[in-house]
């Protein structure tokens, strides 16, 4: 696989923020979101290419407690299942977080996906891959950033229309820095719609430029 980073960090995102974790991003992403935050990982020769062994080395020392895959763009490497599943095999509680734009049925069972639901801000609202949401297992978690009321209102068309209030953990980010926090959560409060407001834990606790947290 071409690997971007390895490192252990606090988890920032989903519903097991705040938790340490030992984080794998996969290097090579084909979107290209506005909003990106990791702009280092998006061209695969960025990346150094490692066996799966190789990467399971240096996971070890870190921790197989709780690992997340990221990227870039994880489903966009053919190993990545199999990296999932070895890790599995070895007691880790994983995590996947995906552009949404692959479809998600290749990951074995067990793995919580963290599926990310580009909006129009992002200029990549095309790629989405809406059969993704009837795969999603009761464990899987939906993320969606929001860059200015139009993504907003979007979003909550989009969550009516799949069924996704109610359905599982549903996350709504500002996206970091176009968007206050207090502002989104205005807007959910008004529109009285039973999601969680999220925010990346890591870009408060360092400086959101960080590498490697």
């Amino acid at each position: 696989m071409k690997i971007s980073e390895i490192y252990r960090s606090i988890q920032g995102e989903s519903t097991y923020a705040g938790l340490p974790c030992t984080f794998i991003r996969a290097a090579g992403c084909s979107l290209r979101c506005r909003y990106c935050d990791t702009g280092y990982a998006l061209d695969p020769r960025s990346g150094e290419s490692m066996t799966l062994d190789a990467i399971l080395e240096q996971v070890k020392p870190l921790g197989y407690d709780l690992v997340e895959i990221t990227g870039g763009e994880p489903l966009e490497q053919k190993e990545t299942p199999e990296l999932c599943r070895r890790l599995l095999e070895l007691g880790a509680k994983v995590l996947l977080e995906t552009g949404g734009a692959y479809r998600i049925d290749s990951l074995p069972e067990g793995v919580v996906t963290i599926l990310d639901i580009k909006t129009p801000s992002s200029g990549m609202a095309h790629r989405n891959e809406w059969t993704n949401l009837e795969r999603l297992s009761p464990c899987d978690e939906v993320k969606i950033v929001i860059g200015d009321r139009e993504d907003f209102d979007w979003a909550v068309a989009v969550c009516r229309r799949y069924g996704l209030f109610g359905k599982g953990p549903l996350h709504f980010s500002p996206a970091f820095p176009a968007l206050s926090p207090a502002l989104l959560a205005q807007w959910i409060l008004e529109e009285k719609i039973p999601v969680r407001l999220h925010l990346q834990w890591h870009k408060y606790i360092w400086p959101p430029d960080r590498r490697g947290v």
